[in-house]
């Protein structure tokens, strides 16, 4: 990789972060990275959350040192931003929040987490971004990564916060980061060596409100990005195609369906690289672990991401080999009494929950249901195709979900009240040879913190079906 002198600090950059003062907004897992950053970095830190219940003693004692900032909870009062120099948003926090406005309209800097981390890290960033896959995505470059470089940090949306990381990395270092559209809402200088946008499906539309708002965002990953700079595009996607005519970096594209003259592409058993008229195998169907069209397309991703970050074929190739998938993201739990359960709880729109429901192999009783993201569910129902015995349901988004099947004349329908329902009826009526099968199609705010913890409660529910 050519070197990148742009992302070294000098000593005047480090003292102009470390004279600022920082509102960070939101005190969950994110902020509280965001805040500890700062105080390692020496900034005057104060730590806003809208939750005034919140308890200041439980906030302290996960930061950085178990320091006691200033913290505000509640409202911000009008005039509070004219305190400070900079305010950095947690993904949850909106650029149209309260917070956000009174910073912006004052004329000060709103950072993300992302463009925090970015400015006192040093490295070779690859970035990651799309409506689906990218977490396999990002976790499987994340693992060819480490076939190579010795130094590698695999951070973002995917769990590690970058900010958790950025001033432990060094100039020899790798950092693998998923980022989400929440996170490039407030993006500034943010700029990786490799850039991807997997695929565009609408989402998160209560956030940013069109589908054409979610795709900017999404595209804006690469908007810092130069002529010496890659940005991976899916060629099957009209949207991702699309955004190359924009690009400023150099477009590399990935297929599945079509064999390319310059780029990755997916071939009669093969995933191929074709870069400057000459072609090579880089690992075939006989070498992965991953099933499924849509996990193809991750890893020819994967392929290019890895590829333009200079990694060789040989190491790529023992990457993808030994790599075994991402925990919720059609995970098999177990088998009992011959069902077998899988646990897709990561499926939180419909695109994602259709790749579930093709994946499926046996009839299926399938889980879904879960927090309202304003989104339509017809093309999830019309991928049923014969494998969905029942469907169970719960959720806000029960009615509706249930509402479109009908509509679409499948009737086969219970509802529920917690997932623990759910598993439990699941047993009771899957003979030998059916598959269980949690894609909710929805988001698990409203009953879980997040779609980890509702994964792993589905896999407790499981396993305790094996102790009767």
């Amino acid at each position: 990789m050519p070197d990148r002198p742009d992302r070294h600090l000098d000593k005047e950059q480090e003292m102009t972060l470390k004279d600022k003062k920082v509102l960070v907004a939101g005190a969950g897992k994110s902020g509280i990275g965001s805040a500890s950053l700062l105080i390692r970095s020496g900034a005057s830190v104060s730590l806003y959350d809208g939750n005034e219940h919140l308890k200041a003693q439980d906030i302290y004692d996960k930061l950085e040192g178990k320091k006691e900032i200033p913290l505000i909870l509640g409202e911000l009062t009008p005039g509070a931003e004219e305190e400070f120099d900079l305010l950095v948003l947690s993904p949850g926090i909106s650029v149209n929040a309260p917070v956000s406005k009174q910073f912006m309209d004052s004329g000060r800097p709103v950072w993300s987490e992302i463009e925090l981390a970015y400015q006192v890290s040093r490295g070779q960033i690859a970035a990651i971004t799309g409506t689906n896959g990218k977490t396999t995505t990002t976790a499987l470059v994340g693992e060819i990564m480490k076939c190579f470089y010795s130094d590698v940090y695999v951070v973002g949306n995917i769990g590690t916060p970058y900010t958790s990381v950025a001033l432990d990395t060094k100039d020899e270092s790798v950092i693998v980061a998923e980022i989400s559209s929440f996170q490039l809402e407030t993006i500034q200088d943010f700029r990786p060596q490799v850039s991807a946008v997997l695929n565009i499906t609408p989402d998160h539309l209560d956030r940013h409100g069109t589908v054409e708002v979610y795709a900017r965002t999404k595209e804006s990953i690469g908007k810092n990005q130069t002529g010496d700079q890659v940005m991976v595009l899916n060629y099957e996607d009209p949207v991702t195609r699309n955004m190359a005519e924009r690009a400023n970096a150099r477009v590399v594209f990935f297929s599945l369906d079509h064999e390319l003259e310059e780029g990755v592409y997916f071939k009669d058993g093969s995933f191929m690289l074709a870069e400057n008229k000459t072609v090579q195998t880089i690992c075939t169907e006989a070498d992965i672990n991953l099933l499924g069209g849509h996990n193809y397309e991750n890893i020819l991703a994967a392929i290019a991401v890895s590829h333009y970050m200079g990694v060789p074929a040989e190491q790529i190739r023992k990457g993808v080999s030994g790599f075994k998938g991402v925990e919720h993201r059609i995970e098999y739990v177990d088998t009992i009494k011959d069902v077998a359960y899988y646990n897709d709880s990561k499926g939180t729109n419909t695109d994602a929950a259709i790749k579930g429901i093709k994946a499926m192999n046996r009839p299926t009783f399938l889980i879904g249901g879960g927090y309202d993201k304003k989104a339509e569910y017809d093309d999830w129902i019309e991928a049923f195709d014969g494998k969905v015995k029942e469907l169970i349901l719960l959720g806000a988004t029960a009615e509706k979900i249930g509402k479109t099947a009908e509509a679409h004349g499948f009737s086969r329908i219970v509802y529920v009240d917690t997932l623990e329902e759910a598993v439990e009826y699941a047993s009771k009526h899957a003979v030998s040879g059916d598959a269980v099968l949690l894609s909710p199609a929805c988001a698990s705010w409203g009953m879980f913190p997040n779609y980890e913890v509702r994964g792993d409660r589905f896999k407790e529910y499981v396993n305790k079906l094996k102790e009767r």
